[in-house]
């Protein structure tokens, strides 16, 4: 999904549950807003929580050593932060129960 996707996806539900009221401009212009605020809390080394779907934090890597792929040389990787999401058990859940029901579904279908 691409973010022009999910603007489509956002406009169509807003406009399902409470009509026309939002232009796709607007609306795109609403997720970007929420992207850079997302990033400027991440650049400013703020954890980001949203209850149900899961949490945006900053950790932080040590540093190891690893090998130039050209040489074989050793190289040290310095520590730097890094973002990383982590679900929501809500959200786990959900992506779990999607998967379960096509795989015994495709399993039952031969033997029907």
């Amino acid at each position: 999904m691409t973010k022009a996707d999910l603007v489509e996806q956002v406009t169509e539900s807003i406009a399902r549950t409470a009509g026309p009221m939002i232009s796709k401009k607007d609306c795109a212009r609403v997720v970007d807003a929420f992207l850079e605020a997302v990033k400027d809390a991440l650049k400013a080394q703020h954890n980001i929580e949203v209850r149900g779907f899961g949490t945006f934090k900053i950790r932080r890597r040590k540093t190891r050593m690893a090998r130039n792929p050209r040489t074989g040389d050793p190289v040290e990787v310095a520590a730097r932060p890094v973002p990383v999401f982590k679900p929501s058990k809500e959200l786990r859940a959900l992506v779990a129960d999607e998967a379960e029901p096509a795989s015994s579904g495709e399993a039952a279908a031969p033997g029907a």
